[in-house]
């Protein structure tokens, strides 16, 4: 049963709108905004053309506004536009694969980082079986993701089944069977889901799992649906799914997000109208300012009614690299040349969470790095983090808790050699790469030695990240910069960004924007998700390790890491790092007794 269905704008604003009203075509334009961004935004599943579609639809409602008829139709009229929008900009992608399959094409599908499944789980603040059904819609085919945009927002009472028939142009007994047939696809999608978050119970399962990239696709729904209805181990995680009508019913729409706004540009001028500004602002990539409240629904573009532009990123200090990316070599250790035995656990999705653990459950980005030291093990499982890594294809001597997953990492070239890649392998389906290339106490390697080295870690990670560089990576003919473009040229496969970033200004909302503009600029420049591997405050300019104190570290942590759960292309980031020397200064959250410093006490409380 559909929520109570919202009522869309008074026809007297239509109306006046449509009559040439600046201020009210104004008005309808930011009440139209939030519901084309919804559709198309699970529609297309988060792609990097989102915003491209969005400003299509509005600029083809505006100039088609004076031949609307039935003003009460306007919202089915609305949403038939964004449908056919999507249904263009999918033959035309499927046209322009067709012709090209390089480097390029497979940049322009959607991040594992930003699709909209996990944009809705972050601002809304899904939870339990409404979490799981969000990253179900990952298995759908692009029409049922079409067709699900349209019926998530009638379970949430924003259409109702009239205005989902007129825009798929259906009767609405064939939208009936159409939306039946969608729903059952979500429901299998919602079983793997549930069975794949509980894999390490299922040896067949991970078995299966083995030749799977990481990508949820229709076809490896099937397969993993075949397994799990006939499966004694699977079977009984699938039970007690609740029925998807009841876990939509109610959801608010996802509010435009600030990040959205912030990854376009801003028009070169603040134009007067609204319809002045779509009619400049037609290019190749959507150039349309966004500016959205916090967490409602009340969203203007650009120059609306006062014509206020949202800022571009703020741009990093001009100072040297080290103010706000300076470099950090890993603590000592020497990792061992001996293969390690076969991971005894597979973590291939984010665990089942149960109403009573749901308080305590980890963010899925949250990280931490990790060295042998007394105790961390003991200090990794109570730091409630999802993943750890520890600059090795290995973890010999630390214990993985339940709910976190061993992510490894190729760290230099004598590292690429059959034991280690093999190793990495089996821990996949991430895989981290050589770390801080750029710096002669670590991987110190030339461009050209790690593309030759390529090949081999992406035959071994299904999820491969870019060299972890200390610096520069937003910095045209940086070593990253040079990395990417012999990559691209050679059409080496590169899934995601690593970075580290170092603070030298220890106080904290300083410290916050400087991370947030370098992600931002590093993130504008490839249009890949990013993972940010090590970061602190500490300060290397002088040549030495100067640290923050452990109250400035630990508000910059919980500060930090706020912001970082607002950007959807961060996937994932990991705080350097977890064991604490005791009389020491440094970053780390726990002490060699077990116990969390007040870092490791505010990392705790990270969610």
């Amino acid at each position: 049963m559909a929520s109570q269905l919202r009522s869309g704008p008074d026809t007297a604003l239509i109306e006046a709108a449509r009559n040439g009203d600046q201020r009210a075509l104004d008005a309808l334009v930011a009440d139209s905004l939030p519901l084309l961004y919804n559709i198309v935004g699970r529609a297309l599943n988060g792609h990097t053309d989102v915003d491209d579609v969005v400003q299509e639809t509005l600029i083809r409602v505006v100039r088609g506004l004076p031949g609307l008829r039935d003003l009460s139709a306007y919202r089915s009229w609305l949403v038939a536009i964004a449908v056919r929008q999507v249904r263009d900009h999918e033959q035309d992608r499927r046209s322009e694969n067709h012709r090209t399959a390089d480097l390029d094409t497979a940049t322009e599908l959607p991040d594992p980082a930003s699709d909209f499944a996990m944009v809705t789980i972050l601002q809304l603040g899904l939870t339990d079986q409404r979490r799981e059904v969000a990253e179900a819609t990952r298995w759908l085919d692009n029409d049922d993701r079409a067709l699900l945009a349209l019926w998530w927002l009638e379970e949430t009472g924003e259409l109702g089944r009239a205005d989902l028939a007129s825009a798929l142009g259906l009767s609405a007994r064939h939208a009936a069977v159409r939306v039946q047939r969608m729903k059952d696809q979500v429901q299998t999608a919602h079983m793997v889901v549930r069975a794949l978050g509980n894999a390490a119970g299922c040896a067949d399962l991970r078995g299966l799992m083995w030749d799977w990239d990481g990508v949820p696709t229709p076809l490896w729904r099937k397969r993993f649906a075949r397994h799990v209805r006939d499966c004694s181990n699977c079977t009984p995680h699938t039970r007690g799914l609740i029925p998807l009508d009841r876990l939509l019913a109610g959801l608010p729409l996802i509010p435009i997000p600030v990040g959205f706004a912030m990854l376009v540009s801003p028009p070169p001028i603040e134009y007067a109208t609204v319809s002045h500004t779509l009619a400049h602002t037609l290019t190749p990539r959507g150039k349309t300012a966004i500016a959205a409240t916090a967490g409602v629904a009340t969203i203007a573009i650009s120059t609306l009614v006062v014509t206020q532009v949202m800022p571009p990123p703020e741009k990093p200090p001009a100072q040297a690299a080290p103010v706000t990316t300076s470099a950090a070599p890993p603590p000592s250790f020497s990792p061992s040349p001996r293969s390690s035995p076969t991971l005894d656990r597979v973590i291939a999705a984010k665990p089942e969470e149960s109403p009573a653990s749901v308080a305590a459950a980890p963010s899925g980005k949250k990280g931490v790095a990790v060295w042998n030291a007394p105790n961390v093990s003991q200090g990794l499982a109570r730091s409630k983090t999802s993943w750890y890594y520890t600059w090795a294809s290995h973890h010999d001597g630390i214990t993985t808790p339940a709910n976190t997953q061993f992510v490894p990492m190729i760290r230099a070239a004598e590292n690429v050699n059959p034991g280690a890649l093999a190793q990495a392998r089996s821990a996949g389906p991430y895989l981290l790469s050589f770390n801080e290339p750029d710096l002669a106490s670590q991987a110190n390697m030339s461009v050209e030695e790690a593309l030759s080295h390529w090949p081999k870690l992406m035959k071994a990670g299904r999820i491969l990240g870019s060299p972890g560089v200390a610096f520069g990576g937003d910095t045209p003919g940086s070593w990253l910069d040079r990395f990417m473009k012999g990559a691209k040229e050679r059409g080496y496969r590169v899934d995601f960004i690593t970075l580290h970033w170092y603070g030298s200004d220890f106080r904290t909302q300083p410290a916050v924007s400087h991370l947030k503009s370098y992600l931002a600029a590093v993130h504008k420049r490839y249009g890949k998700p990013i993972w940010l591997t090590e970061y602190a405050l500490i300060d290397f300019s002088d040549g030495n390790s100067t640290y923050a104190s452990d109250a400035e570290q630990a508000a910059f942590l919980t500060a930090s890491t706020r912001m970082l759960s607002t950007l959807p292309y961060v996937h994932r980031y990991a705080w350097f790092g977890l064991p604490a020397t005791a009389g020491k200064p440094g970053s780390g959250l726990f002490h060699e007794d077990g116990t969390p410093t007040r870092s490791g006490e505010a990392f705790q409380n990270v969610r």
